[in-house]
């Protein structure tokens, strides 16, 4: 049987969450992720059900120089098609009527746990765009690194090797957010971002079939993600964490391999689309670290985002993410 506290709230959980005026308290989430995808994608309907179907040009048409009086060989280019599914991210929540009961503000005490399932439909998200494998797990949707994971296939110039090897390699990467670069997609006929649902009040069943009331939630995400041009797409893979110095004399130089990624890139500027840098908190570490050597510094900048908005930090013209979805035990790309 299932231990009560790791699937529903308890009533120390409910004072938790309150301060000494029985209030709730503001929610300091120690285990909350940077996940910030969500800022960057444009989400587009599937063009087929719950499918969307690229058609990706894999061959140009040969031409040639001709002389007067005399032709040349018809051509013509060619394609392929690929199908990229979605998959349905969800969650249920139930909480005693009771310990809502016995909160001065209801409604607050329901939002707080509907946040904590919104950070968690989210760290999810983020963890499948980059990871998730259709091949191993059907259910879930096909991420970045099983799409760019072999140098030798046909995309394998957009991975830049930074030569770490074993398991402990992290990556750094460069999206091109665009309708025909890469993007998210939720099937036809839906609606396009996590929902939340309030069922209200209902009665439920215990582990023995024993019924209460219980205030419910469901939480669903039907997303996926597609790559309509490889391009627009570069991985620099194989960092191997444990290497990494802050002077560059070990370990991989970060800035090297990265103008190489972003030379990688089709379309500089922002015609095909918004480019975004994704790494995780140790590579910032390292790269702020570098940035300090030499004329390294000239590399990142700080940049206002907006009016009233906090600088990001940007590597050339491309603003970078910290994701804490990217994990540091990679498996050496190939």
């Amino acid at each position: 049987m299932a231990t009560v506290g790791n699937t529903y709230l308890t009533l120390a959980d409910k004072f938790k969450r309150q301060n000494g005026n029985e209030q709730i308290a503001a929610i300091i989430e120690m285990l909350a992720e940077y996940n910030s995808f969500i800022q960057d994608a444009p989400v587009i309907e599937c063009n087929n059900g719950t499918k969307h179907r690229t058609t990706m040009r894999t061959a140009l048409p040969s031409v040639a120089w001709r002389v007067l009086n005399e032709g040349v060989e018809e051509s013509k280019s060619t394609t392929t098609q690929v199908d990229d599914t979605t998959g349905i991210l969800e969650g249920w929540s139930r909480v005693d009527q009771a310990l809502v009961d016995m909160a001065s503000d209801k409604a607050g005490f329901r939002l707080s746990e509907s946040r904590a399932f919104l950070e968690a439909m989210n760290q999810e998200a983020e963890s499948g765009l980059f990871y998730h494998n259709t091949n191993t797990d059907p259910e879930k949707i096909l991420g970045l690194a099983p799409r760019f994971n072999d140098i030798s296939a046909s995309n394998g110039q957009q991975i830049i090797d930074a030569d770490g090897t074993g398991s402990d390699n992290t990556s750094i990467w460069f999206v091109t957010w665009g309708e025909n670069a890469c993007h998210l997609i939720y099937p036809k006929g839906t609606t396009g971002g996590l929902q939340h649902e309030d069922l209200g009040l209902d009665t439920v069943m215990d582990a023995n079939n024993n019924p209460f009331r219980a205030y419910r939630d469901r939480y669903c995400w039907n997303l996926g993600v597609t790559v309509r041009d490889w391009r627009s797409v570069s991985r620099v893979a194989n960092i191997d964490v444990p290497a990494l110095s802050v002077d560059a004399t070990t370990g991989a130089n970060l800035f090297d391999k990265m103008v190489e990624a972003y030379w990688k890139l089709q379309n500089h500027g922002t015609a095909q689309g918004k480019k975004v840098i994704y790494a995780n908190a140790t590579i910032l570490e390292y790269l702020d670290a570098q940035s300090r050597l030499g004329n390294s510094n000239v590399q990142l900048t700080w940049r206002e985002a907006g009016p009233d908005s906090e600088p990001v930090l940007h590597f050339r013209d491309m603003p970078i993410r910290r994701s804490d979805a990217l994990i540091v035990n990679e498996e050496r790309v190939v």
